[in-house]
């Protein structure tokens, strides 16, 4: 593996010659992995193999040689490893992303004028040609390669030029030996003139995650279960001593719905009552009330204290905390009063309230996100995430996420992984493809399937082959629940 300062340009037509760079003689196209023509990234973990495939060919019958390059978004230049040729113009290069974050990656090839002198003299020789003019174009061609290398190698390839310089005039059946050594051809094709370089139009990208990020086993629990006292609701506290069970079920991540303060003016009761008694807890989907929002404990369940703890505790059982967000809000949230800007306004005065036809939700106001402040807005649920992971959080399930901009998370994930590059985030979202899609292109390191509905063998066997066999394979983290928290498939 070498490296290569910048990267060099394809010629830019133009309608004069005049300056411009020595025009391409080789074309690089149907690149894999390439995901919606490189707007889109693919995802590796640490430690992982990117193997790139492309077709790479020149005009005429000269060969070639072909790199890929690669850079982390931290360095400047570029390492770069040799293609290897499969046939049929098509090559494969690979290279191994050892840190998180993003890598780029392109590819660079030339005509490899020694190995095209190469094959060409050993034709001639077969055929009996007088091929001793032929030879010393052949040396020069290691001669002008040896000025182009350093040090070493640059020496080796002025001896080798020499040596067959000198043999061509007393024994060339031994020169021709030499001048076809399967080492130095190699040496003469590494330091290969590539003033016509042809380099690939696009930058692709890689998203770099830790191996959680490819699997993982989440236990949910909700905290007010974890009382070992029946009539008793649980803490947080609670959940500490339930941890070397769930731990020792081979779980290492769990799962905490929202543990934030219930609203109470518009509380769910009993089997989705519209009406709630005094002992109801209501759904912790519903954050926000006179106690605190997003970046509140319910105190019912403990402190920011007891949660920084259980958070250093599971840690201590080889496990992580998941914490449930839920972009909304009841009608008791702090934001309602605060912005009521960032809320849907009806005619008569009331709030919008979520609404699945015929099912309504009183208890739930979604936020509007095309509102005049949206700047802050955007800002405000970003620092709700920054809070969690302050606290110790680096693991993330996303409520509904495709109820909320794409450019909003595109933007929030990049802005929270620039900080803590470990995080995780799992979209929670049962929608069409092309949107559970798009949310994974745009971030999302996991993502919630259709695999709780999928039954019959056929439907196994079709959806898992799209998961594995197609281009989603190379973005898409699917997770395989056989249940969710309120369907029981």
């Amino acid at each position: 593996m070498s490296k290569a300062k910048g990267k060099p340009n394809a010629m830019t037509p133009s309608s004069s010659l005049a300056g411009s760079a020595m025009p391409s003689r080789l074309a690089i196209d149907h690149v894999e992995p390439e995901i919606d023509e490189g707007l889109s990234a693919i995802k590796r973990v640490a430690g992982e193999e990117v193997r790139v495939f492309a077709n790479i060919y020149p005009d005429g019958h000269d060969l070639i040689g072909a790199a890929l390059c690669f850079r982390h978004a931290s360095e400047e230049d570029w390492h770069e490893v040799p293609m290897q040729p499969l046939g049929n113009d098509r090559w494969v290069g690979t290279f191994v992303v050892k840190s998180l974050g993003s890598y780029f990656y392109t590819l660079r090839a030339w005509v490899d004028r020694y190995a095209s002198w190469r094959g060409d003299f050993a034709k001639k020789v077969q055929a009996g040609r007088q091929v001793d003019v032929d030879l010393l174009v052949g040396v020069g061609l290691i001669e002008q390669a040896a000025k182009r290398a350093d040090g070493q190698a640059g020496e080796r390839l002025a001896d080798w030029a020499r040596d067959i310089r000198a043999l061509s005039k007393t024994n060339l059946a031994d020169a021709l030996k030499l001048a076809d050594d399967d080492f130095l051809v190699g040496l003469a094709s590494r330091h290969a003139d590539r003033r016509s370089t042809t380099m690939y139009r696009k930058e692709l990208e890689v998203i770099v995650d830790r191996r959680k990020a490819r699997f993982s086993a989440w236990y949910e629990m909700f905290p007010r279960s974890a009382s070992p006292e029946p009539g008793r609701r649980g803490t947080v506290k609670d959940v500490e001593a339930r941890l070397p069970y769930v731990a020792g079920m081979g779980f290492d991540v769990l799962y905490l719905p929202p543990i934030h303060p219930i609203g109470r003016s518009v509380r769910k009761g009993k089997n989705n009552n519209p009406h709630s008694g005094p002992d109801d807890i209501g759904s912790p989907w519903a954050i926000g009330s006179e106690e605190g929002g997003h970046k509140s404990i319910d105190p019912r369940l403990g402190t920011l204290e007891d949660f920084r703890r259980l958070v250093a505790k599971t840690q201590e059982h080889n496990m992580e905390i998941a914490l449930d967000i839920a972009f909304q809000c009841t009608p008791d949230h702090p934001y309602v009063k605060e912005h009521p800007e960032w809320f849907r306004w009806r005619p008569d005065g009331t709030v919008q309230c979520a609404e699945n036809p015929p099912k309504v939700y009183q208890d739930i106001f979604p936020i509007e996100f095309e509102n005049e402040n949206w700047q802050q807005l955007w800002e405000e649920l970003k620092s709700v995430v920054l809070f969690w992971a302050e606290q110790g959080v680096r693991i993330f399930r996303v409520d509904n996420p495709h109820t909320k901009p794409f450019a909003f998370w595109e933007w929030l994930i990049r802005e929270v992984k620039a900080q803590y590059p470990e995080t995780i985030f799992l979209a929670e979202a049962f929608t069409r493809p092309n949107v559970m899609y798009r949310l994974a292109k745009l971030g999302f390191t996991q993502s919630y399937t259709y695999f709780a509905w999928r039954n019959t063998k056929w439907d196994l066997t079709q959806y898992f082959t799209e998961l594995t066999q197609t281009e989603v394979r190379e973005y898409f983290r699917p997770s395989l629940w056989p249940n969710t928290p309120d369907i029981l498939t």
